[in-house]
């Protein structure tokens, strides 16, 4: 199978079925954070902050294997400092994202978590400098109308896990440009190393404060989170090795499908038909400046070796 995958399959397929496969795996951790926390049931369940601690330490325990196979050159760094920062504004956005997850419906979460990337753009523009053209703009403005769509603002009370899950988008935009920085001259297993190894005991604290002994079942729910989220994390990285982002990043849309099924199997969720719209709103303008600077990116790498 193995074989199959490498030597049949070409570099842009790969990459589609690693993104597929990584939407699949963050979908089902969403869906199961829901379930753990209670979201969604109405029974009281572990909290989000503790189930946060759990999904870093269990993305640990993966992770220790492949740094194990690989030897101690997965650890070495002369970034320390910038996966340090990284950890911390990751584990801001994790906490807010993952309450998100217990008050709001799967569906709306993915359709606004889609903001990430244009928060990750304006970042750019304003930290970086980075030049903006009128198709840059159009596309970021496209995106928070679609933000708009799904919110509802003066039709419906704006909840306050949706106003979590963009400010965790903003945060995470931010980690975005550093994971952007480190991707350069770090190695994807080396990124999701440090992020397991310095997320645990910074997400420790703040789980301490709403502790909860866990259930056997429980363990075992967060043990698949801890998993699942750290398969995400390494097919992802390893789907823009394999290919162009501005091929493959069209099917990331299927992360809102993964989303609504498993909110209807799961909590019986069904998203409303303006979450969709805006939601697609939301990821067509991502996709765009995605594949737009990923174009300029390979004219730039042209031009150097003309």
């Amino acid at each position: 199978m193995l074989k199959f995958y490498q030597e049949r399959l070409n570099g842009t397929i790969r990459g589609m079925l690693l993104l597929i496969l990584s939407g699949a795996m963050f979908s089902a951790m969403h869906a199961s954070i829901r379930y753990v926390s209670g979201g969604g049931s109405g029974v009281e369940g572990l909290h989000p902050f503790e189930i946060a601690f759990f999904r870093n330490f269990f993305g640990l325990l993966v992770v220790v294997p492949l740094l194990m196979r690989s030897g101690l050159g997965g650890l070495r760094t002369k970034r320390f400092p910038m996966h340090a920062l990284r950890a911390v504004i990751q584990v801001v956005s994790m906490l807010m994202f993952f309450k998100a997850l217990q008050l709001s419906e799967l569906a709306e979460v993915t359709a606004l978590g889609f903001l990430a990337p244009l928060f990750a753009t304006i970042g750019a523009i304003v930290i970086f400098g980075e030049k903006a053209h009128l198709r840059r703009f159009t596309a970021l403005g496209v995106g928070f109308v679609g933000a708009m769509v799904v919110l509802q603002p003066g039709f419906q009370e704006i909840s306050l896990g949706l106003i979590l899950v963009i400010s965790a988008s903003a945060i995470w935009g931010v980690a975005m440009l550093l994971v952007k920085s480190m991707a350069r001259t770090e190695s994807s297993l080396t990124i999701t190393a440090y992020m397991a190894i310095l997320m645990t005991p910074l997400s420790f604290a703040p789980a301490l404060y709403f502790w909860r002994t866990p259930t056997m079942e429980e363990l075992v729910g967060l043990f698949i989170i801890g998993v699942m989220g750290t398969i995400g994390h390494l097919s992802l990285a390893q789907a823009f090795r394999e290919a162009d982002a501005s091929a493959i990043l069209p099917v990331d849309f299927v992360r809102l499908l993964w989303a609504a099924f498993f909110g209807f199997v799961l909590f019986s969720e069904i998203p409303g038909l303006w979450t969709w719209i805006g939601g697609a709103m939301i990821f067509a303008a991502a996709t765009y400046v995605a594949i737009r600077e990923a174009n300029i990116k390979n004219e730039e790498i042209k031009s150097e070796h003309l």
